[in-house]
């Protein structure tokens, strides 16, 4: 069977199962429900884990009917995900303590161990070239990274789309060690889930018929998800005959790894417990820097894959185990470096969201100033003329004079009425474009976005914690305004206001 066929089977059962339980969720109320350190602002069921179970079941019993997989192999990682995939629905539904999330992690990783014979080993050839040898510790360092990898997933599974466009890119890259290596099995699971995992993006990812996530995956779908990587990953890695070695395995789930090891490092800093909520996730921080979700997912998903494809790169140009991890580690020490000091890189990630002229969450319209008095007319004409298409705008005109100053000019605010932020944010942009052209550089005129300032997006309100990414004082000098002229919708020009 060709992979596109095993691909697109994924991708069915994965979307029409979901759909299914789309339904059923609503009915029954299984629903995450917004509120608390939560970003999403209505009822969404979580059941993209339903999804991607289903396609794992698909991949699971065509490698029972081609006998790929040992018997003990396909009995474990049957009744582990099993296991773990009901613990994930429990818990999205009663919230169960992580005491017991624990337990059961551990359970599935004893079964993984035990039953399929799936051990980590070794470390990789960290002794002079050697296989560093766990020995007595390898079953109590198969449970900690089974537990570390089910876990990474979960915690950094905080705004649409983002646990499945790295888990999907993480699957991608080991689909080629698979590929290379001929790992049949493998692939086949691999590109089935592959296709699982797309078809919950398909109601997850924002995109432009979808502005928000009509489904959530859920701990179900993010511990299931993250108990597979760990069993791949770990077999894979392990053996005479491995695929990969365990410090690239490292390098194919940087970002999870690295961003929950060192959030929970900064918890623990500040005296919380590792496991409390709060938004100092990378995603949060890019966010808070302008960002928008949909573009989060995409940064942070190429950050994933060049860290993975870089360790790829290097393992097949011939790097030891020993430069591989040495180089992960300096990854981690810049990663850490940067989000213990959200002060300084939140900055830069606003910098560079102005250079990529990307549309804030925060954008509700366009400003344009300033010109003269004189101009005000031409001005409102311009500006009267480019929207008169629109229904949905509110146009306001004001004069203002500064202190200790006879000069008056004149800018103007265009708000974009509408409750759909994303849309708001891509209509602004084009509506910037489109005006740049017609009006920047006639008068002196400037054009940009109008955002909304509010408490995540302003600088002056600064950080609770911190305090260091708060402004002294506003460094606008004061000023009077008049408002001159306001236009709704299909409004004509207004008489200028004396």
């Amino acid at each position: 069977m060709s992979f596109v066929m095993l691909f697109v089977i994924g991708l069915i059962v994965s979307a029409i199962t979901i759909h299914l339980a789309i339904t059923l969720a609503h009915r029954f109320n299984v629903v995450d429900q917004p509120g608390g350190h939560k970003l999403h602002k209505s009822s969404t069921p979580f059941v993209g884990g339903v999804g991607v179970f289903s396609a794992l079941l698909c991949a699971l019993f065509l490698l029972d009917q081609q006998q790929l997989f040992p018997a003990s192999h396909w009995s474990a990682l049957t009744l582990g995900s099993l296991l773990i995939f009901l613990t994930g629905f429990a818990d999205d539904v009663w919230r169960l303590s992580f005491k017991f999330r624990f337990v059961i992690q551990a359970v599935a990783a004893l079964l993984m161990a035990f039953w399929a014979g799936v051990v980590l080993l070794d470390l990789g050839a960290l002794a002079w070239g050697l296989p560093l040898q766990l020995g007595m510790l390898s079953i109590p360092f198969t449970i900690f990274a089974t537990i570390g990898v089910i876990n990474a997933l979960n915690m950094i599974d905080g705004i649409d789309g983002l646990s499945g466009t790295l888990s999907l890119v993480s699957l991608f890259l080991i689909s080629l060690v698979a590929l290379s290596t001929e790992s049949q099995a493998y692939l086949i699971l691999l590109v089935v889930l592959i296709g699982g995992v797309v078809g919950f993006l398909y109601y997850n990812l924002r995109y432009p018929t979808n502005r928000t996530a009509r489904v959530f995956l859920g701990d179900n779908g993010s511990m299931l998800l993250g108990f597979l990587f760990a069993w791949i990953l770990i077999d894979l890695s392990q053996g005479e005959q491995r695929a990969m070695s365990p410090v690239l395995a490292l390098w194919f789930f940087s970002v999870p790894l690295m961003d929950t090891v060192v959030v929970m490092l900064r918890r623990m800093w500040l005296g919380k417990s590792p496991f409390h909520p709060d938004r100092h996730h990378l995603h949060h921080l890019f966010i808070r820097a302008g960002f928008r979700i949909q573009e989060t997912v995409y940064a942070i998903a190429l950050l994933h894959f060049l860290f993975g494809f870089a360790g790829l790169t290097w393992a097949r140009a011939g790097a030891s185990d020993v430069v591989m991890l040495a180089a992960f580690l300096a990854a981690f020490i810049v990663y850490f470096y940067l989000i213990q000091r959200p002060w300084r890189f939140v900055p830069v990630l606003r910098r560079i969201h102005a250079v990529l002229g990307l549309p804030s969450p925060d954008t509700k319209g366009v400003f344009i100033g300033h010109c003269s008095v004189q101009g005000a007319a031409l001005l409102i004409e311009s500006l009267t003329e480019q929207m008169k298409t629109s229904d949905d705008y509110q146009l306001a005109v004001y004069k203002t004079t500064r202190e200790g100053s006879k000069d008056s000019s004149v800018y103007a605010v265009i708000e974009l009425l509408t409750e759909d932020n994303d849309a708001a944010a891509e209509d602004a942009k084009k509506l910037v474009n489109t005006l740049k052209k017609r009006l920047q550089g006639r008068m002196g005129i400037r054009v940009r976005q109008f955002r909304v300032r509010s408490n995540p997006n302003d600088r002056r309100t600064g950080s609770k914690e911190t305090g260091k990414e708060r402004r002294v004082s506003d460094r606008r000098s004061k000023h009077s305004k008049i408002l001159i002229h306001t236009a709704h919708g299909f409004s004509q020009p207004d008489a200028i206001i004396a």
